[in-house]
């Protein structure tokens, strides 16, 4: 069966004014994507029987979703009125999807009694209405998408026979298992994609001596779509702030609906360059008048047109527009001279009426949407264009990152300031080069960056650097220090310094095992995001696309399901080992006649920062299994994630 298309609708007064609130619709994202689920589209609308029915019955219409779930508004609240809104819509109900999501969430808490979910049919759409909180999300979603329950009733409602389902459950069935059942989801090796439970602290207390530390990592090795969901799960948008619309919102995320406050264009305006007369004029000779010598409000006098430019209001009395083209010059106020006003034309042909003429309200009528929340102004410039368009002089938008780096290691050396730090070996034969090429990225992807430079391996070194980001940017990015050494102090200073969460502390990814998410928490119940990267500068980099990235427009208010770079296939013309791990191998695409073409940029050394240079898409090579295949060939399609601009040939 093909991919289920989902949409999923938060229904909440608090988030729809605030969207950082809302945790259950990313959880969703979240959870769906990493079941291999595309998602259509997220909105959050309030608790208002006809605006949930309003959108839901826009998707139904688009025909582009096989499953809308809402999350919010199912309870006994006096604003809760999710069934309400919803119920007059159901084709088809099915009570049996309802008993299994309260039976789900009733093995948990009996509080789940008072949920009043409904689940059923509108056309060939599954709807299903889940309750708002994100535990509550979670033991639905398992109910649901566990056991091929969700698979096989998407494939009857699209007019399938159901036989694949059928024919899975049956071959599972048949494994024995002394009749317990298995299901698992292939497509991710058998892991049920649920976010890493942060645990207690399990980094060494680095007061003791260097005998006591751990020789095997405590951190339990996460997968990359776990790792994905950790961070979408914890990451949320900033405070939204009002800016005037200049070019410099290139890059921001709206935070607010735009409306049209009047008609565009406010009056009948020209299409053309030429001249307004009425439609019964018949082609013959007229006399010229301008904007200089008649006023638009004055009814144009029989006998005469008016001259007018593309996009001028049409002058009183007049219906439509003869082109340039279809005139001749018949006589000048002062014949001879260069700058001679016309006095005369003759119209060579007749013209209906409202030709080349735009009708009030024609580009966009008043009160119409124009830009949604969560729009993207991107910086080639349409939507700016609309706000302009549209009379906008300031607009919300959700405030962008500011980003504070530092590196870590008495071994590295600033490139301009080569001062050895100092300490127990130290010996200062290394350029820093993950700060430089961080920066880069950070500020070609339109970020405020605050440099924190070289820290030394000392732990009030460490611990006073923190603070400085904590206090003065929005996210930490490290790198450095996040390994097994006596010296990699990042993960005790998070834990034990600063009380911070460390989500997950290893992926299984390479480049980038060591990489490191942490939240901390400074006060009024907010966590700021902290990522520690690997030290070698090929897998920081890497990780820093994976990981940082989404994080980064998460936080500047992009859905859940833009945060992360596009993926296309791509062919192969280097062939390309698998490895136990998710590889992200650099490349060069290039566009051809062909389609979509990866060349290796060499070496893959986690070291080797040079495999980046050049590089403008990741392939990702998945995990290698013992059943598997151990290679892609040359000419063979794979996944590739796209960090930088394509070329073509």
């Amino acid at each position: 069966m093909s991919q289920i298309r989902a949409a999923i609708l938060t229904i909440s007064d608090t988030a729809s004014k605030d969207r950082s609130a809302d945790k259950s619709g990313p959880t969703i994202c979240a959870i769906l994507q990493g079941r291999g689920l595309v998602i259509k589209y997220h909105d959050i609308v309030p608790d208002d029987d006809e605006e949930i029915r309003r959108v839901v019955s826009l998707w139904i219409e688009s025909g582009n979703v096989d499953w809308i779930v809402t999350t919010g508004g199912t309870g006994f609240g006096v604003r809760d009125r999710t069934p309400e809104a919803i119920s007059p819509l159901i084709e088809r109900h099915a009570p049996g999807l309802v008993h299994l999501m309260l039976s789900a969430s009733l093995q948990h808490t009996p509080l789940a009694a008072l949920s009043r979910p409904i689940a059923g049919t509108i056309r060939s759409t599954l709807v299903v209405t889940l309750p708002g909180s994100v535990k509550a999300v979670r033991e639905n979603l398992d109910a649901l998408l566990g056991g091929g329950v969700l698979d096989h009733a998407v494939e009857l409602i699209k007019g399938g026979s159901g036989q694949a389902t059928h024919s899975t459950l049956a071959s599972v069935s048949g494994r024995g298992n002394g009749g317990h059942h298995h299901f698992h989801d292939h497509g991710h090796h058998g892991h049920s994609h649920k976010e890493p439970q942060p645990r207690s602290i399990l980094s060494t207390d680095p007061a003791l001596l260097a005998t006591t530390r751990h020789r095997i990592s405590p951190y339990p090795l996460v997968s990359f779509g776990d790792a994905l969901l950790s961070i979408m799960a914890n990451v949320l948008p900033l405070n939204a702030e009002r800016k005037p619309v200049t070019p410099d919102l290139k890059g921001h995320v709206l935070a607010e609906d735009v409306f049209a406050p009047q008609n565009v264009p406010l009056s009948q305006t020209t299409n053309v360059d030429g001249y307004a007369l009425r439609s019964s004029d018949e082609p013959g000779t007229y006399r010229v008048v301008t904007p200089a010598t008649h006023p638009v409000n004055s009814v144009v006098p029989e006998g005469s047109v008016y001259r007018i430019n593309t996009g001028a209001p049409l002058p009183a009395g007049t219906d439509s527009v003869i082109m340039v083209e279809d005139t001749e010059l018949v006589t000048t106020h002062a014949d001879g001279l260069s700058d001679a006003e016309e006095l005369e034309v003759k119209t060579l042909v007749s013209v209906p009426i409202g030709d080349n003429v735009r009708a009030p309200g024609s580009d966009v009528r008043a009160g119409d949407l124009v830009l949604s929340k969560g729009d993207l102004l991107r910086s080639s410039g349409g939507e700016i264009g609309t706000l302009v368009f549209v009379g906008r002089k300031e607009v919300e938008v959700y405030r962008k990152p500011v980003v504070a780096i530092l590196s870590t290691g008495n071994e590295l050396l600033d490139l301009h300031e080569p001062i050895p730090q100092q300490g127990e070996g130290q010996w200062g034969g290394i350029w820093d080069t993950n700060r430089p090429s961080l920066q880069a990225a950070l500020e070609g992807l339109g970020y405020e960056v605050m440099d924190l430079g070289i820290v030394s391996d000392q732990l009030d070194a460490h611990v006073e650097a923190i603070r400085q980001g904590l206090d003065r940017a929005d996210i930490l990015l490290t790198t450095g220090g996040t390994s097994m050494g006596t010296s990699d102090l990042l993960k005790p200073v998070i834990e034990r310094r600063f009380d911070g969460t460390i989500h997950f502390g290893r992926v299984k990814i390479k480049p980038g095992k060591p990489t490191t998410f942490a939240t901390i928490p400074v006060g009024s119940g907010l966590r700021k995001p902290l990522f520690a990267l690997p030290g070698n500068p090929a897998s920081a980099l890497v990780t820093f696309h994976v990981f940082v990235v989404p994080a980064l427009r998460r936080m500047e208010g992009r859905q859940v399901v833009d945060c992360q770079f596009p993926r296309v296939k791509v062919k192969l013309c280097d062939a390309m080992k698998l490895d136990p791990r998710v590889e992200f191998h650099r490349v060069l695409i290039r566009a051809d006649a062909e389609g979509l073409r990866a060349f290796s940029t060499g070496g893959q050394r986690s070291s080797r920062v040079a495999s980046l240079s050049g590089a403008n898409g990741l392939v990702i090579l998945p995990e290698k299994t013992e059943q598997g295949r151990d290679l892609f060939e040359v000419g063979d399609e794979v996944d590739a994630m796209v960090i930088g601009e394509l070329e073509s040939r």
